[in-house]
């Protein structure tokens, strides 16, 4: 969850250093740091809060050298204070350690290094690492030799990066299932973030490290290892998005970026994929006998891309004809799984290091299911994990609440129930046909969506005061009421629940009064007049209803108190489509609010450990 930067080569790194972290702003912290080397000596910038605080700081005290490493953290282990900050040092300050993850057995390794006579500064489980490397050091010499004797002693989830001040001219860094690391290689040195905006300014061919991995960079390149010091060859990829893609293009935030984006990212998501009539997926890595033979279809995910796979669901089951599941990741891996190979596993990511979504993909490849993966992130974890990958190719996604996330991921379910349908005779050729019709006038209906809500920052001011909301929905629109309301409380700390329509007489009924305003999702299709049924019951009741509806629905405008609009779409098209004024109606109710619409409190972009 949160972000490293390093740069070894010719520049001032703490310029790039500094520059990089902000780039990663987007992935949630509560403080900043930085270590350089210069002249063999160490020096450590970390300030707890923003990164402005960390560059006033360096402005005051310059942190000298070629070679650095800068580190936002997200509390886990010790408060967010300076003292907690990353980068740690050991005992001398002699070397500095920058950490993502978690070190299961630190206090066990901590007790030791104490009685060993080693002092310890912050509450943190890094720390420990950096002692123990010094203890190796010390025996050693060798810092790469330390640092996998030290790797053997740790239990638990680690992105590291490592800078000594004997060692000028090297930057280590290692990774075992804690997120992201990638290495890239530019005219004025190496690079080394945790995720790929970071050195975009720089270079855009990246090598991105698996779990076991080791390497050294030096600005002329990078050798990866394993722990035991056997060559790993790694190969480079090319992004094809680059710098500019991941800034806000003029947009005051990159929400609102993102979701003016929106068209574009389905249409790259399905565009490679459509031949003609025909949906062309190579990539989807399972037989036409495999196809066939399955029996049922779990998707596992978390938030956003959990919100999607409901979604999901009903494309899988009306369209490719085989029974399909969608569990919360986290709970799917602990339980006694029923699964082999004729159950596909769709585990779904966007960022493709989610840690539970990770763990429910590797325990339903024990199980024998082939897992396809369906991720944002070329070369990331889980599209090494999974038996396929299917890329939503949306472009890079800063903003926290995920907005492109949910759209691109509901297009890549649709075209896979297509490729299933189609192979397993469930679809004829007529009806794939239609079906692909209707999929590419999706990104001309997103843009009138948007385009079909300017008044939609005024109603935002009049439900900025009340604190707690329903969203309902039926049938595939459940999805988007649930969307919606998640989005609304990330953003606005509003707390808000969705629930299915006809859940409501079974407990959320109680709930109606004229202080709890009630969501309403009300396409015209076959779950219209039961819906519409809903907004009766909650009227009835004092409460107040804001119906989103199909264009020129005079019925629903004149039930609800405020009506927000998405033209009319196909039935499993639509969540597509109307989830997209529920996301303009969260950015605006936040900023009348007054929250930091693309990073809000406590998140972080990509949850990276459990």
């Amino acid at each position: 969850m949160c972000g490293i930067v390093g740069y070894v080569g010719q520049g001032d790194a703490s310029r790039v250093v500094v520059d990089g972290l902000r780039r990663l702003e987007y992935r949630g912290y509560d403080s900043a740091g930085l270590a350089t080397v210069s002249d063999g000596r160490l020096a450590i910038r970390r300030r707890p809060g923003k990164i402005g605080e960390l560059s006033d700081l360096i402005e005051r005290e310059p942190a000298m050298g070629s070679i650095g490493l800068g580190h936002t953290r997200w509390a886990t282990h010790g408060a967010p204070t300076e003292l907690n900050a990353h980068p740690h040092v050991d005992c001398g300050g002699t070397l500095a350690v920058v950490h993502n993850g978690i070190i299961e057995n630190y206090l066990s390794l901590k007790q030791s290094l104490v009685e060993a006579g080693h002092v310890f500064r912050s509450d943190t489980d890094t720390e420990v690492i950096a002692h123990l490397l010094e203890s190796q050091l010390a025996l050693s010499g060798d810092l790469l030799g330390a640092l996998r004797t030290c790797l053997r002693s740790l239990r638990g989830a680690y992105a590291l990066g490592i800078i000594a001040a004997r060692d000028p001219h090297r930057l280590l860094v290692a990774k075992h299932g804690a997120g992201s690391v990638v290495v890239g290689l530019g005219a004025d040195g190496a690079y080394v973030a945790s995720d790929i905006p970071a050195i975009l300014p720089h270079t855009r061919d990246v090598l991105i490290l698996a779990d076991g991995d080791v390497a050294v960079v030096t600005r002329r390149g990078v050798e990866v290892t394993t722990v035991a010091g056997a060559p790993v060859d790694r190969p480079f990829s090319h992004i094809t998005w680059n710098a500019a893609d991941a800034q806000k293009g003029g947009y005051p935030h990159f929400m609102l970026k993102e979701i003016h984006e929106q068209p574009q990212a389905v249409g790259d998501t399905f565009g490679p994929r459509l031949n003609g009539d025909r949906v062309t997926m190579p990539d989807l890595g399972l037989s036409h006998e495999q196809i066939r033979g399955l029996r049922r279809v779990v998707m596992v995910a978390c938030g956003t891309s959990y919100n999607a796979g409901l979604a999901g669901r009903f494309m899988l089951e009306e369209m490719a004809g085989v029974p399909t599941e969608v569990d919360i990741s986290s709970e799917f891996r602990y339980r006694s799984l029923v699964l082999g190979p004729e159950t596909l596993v769709v585990a779904i990511s966007q960022s493709g290091e989610t840690a539970d979504t990770l763990g429910a993909a590797r325990a339903a490849a024990t199980h024998g299911s082939p897992v396809l993966a369906i991720t944002n992130v070329v070369g990331s974890a889980l599209s090494r994990e999974a038996s396929a990958t299917l890329y939503t190719h949306a472009g890079p996604e800063i903003g926290v609440a995920s907005t492109k996330t949910f759209t691109s991921t509901a297009t890549a379910c649709y075209l896979l129930a297509l490729a299933l349908g189609r192979e397993r005779d469930h679809l004829t050729a007529i009806d794939c046909r239609k079906r692909i019709d209707d999929l590419r006038e999706v990104p001309r209906l997103i843009s009138a969506a948007i385009a079909l809500n300017p008044g939609v920052a005024d109603l935002a001011r009049q439900l900025a005061k009340y604190e707690h909301f329903l969203y309902l929905g039926r049938g595939v629109n459940h999805a988007v009421a649930l969307e919606g309301a998640l989005k609304l409380k990330e953003l606005s700390y509003i707390h808000a629940e969705g629930y299915a329509g006809g859940e409501m007489k079974h407990g959320p009924i109680a709930l109606i009064d004229p202080r709890v305003p009630v969501l309403a999702v009300v396409p015209r299709d076959a779950s219209y007049d039961r819906t519409l049924g809903n907004v009766e019951e909650v009227k009835a009741r004092g409460g107040r209803v804001v119906a989103l509806g199909h264009e020129g629905d005079t019925d629903l405008a004149s039930r609800a108190d405020h009506v927000l609009l998405a033209p009319a779409a196909p039935v499993l098209l639509s969540p597509v489509v109307s989830v997209i004024p529920l996301q303009l109606l969260a950015y605006h109710v936040a900023l009348v609010r007054g929250c930091n619409v693309d990073q809000p409190r406590n998140l972080a972009k990509s949850v990276t450990v459990e």
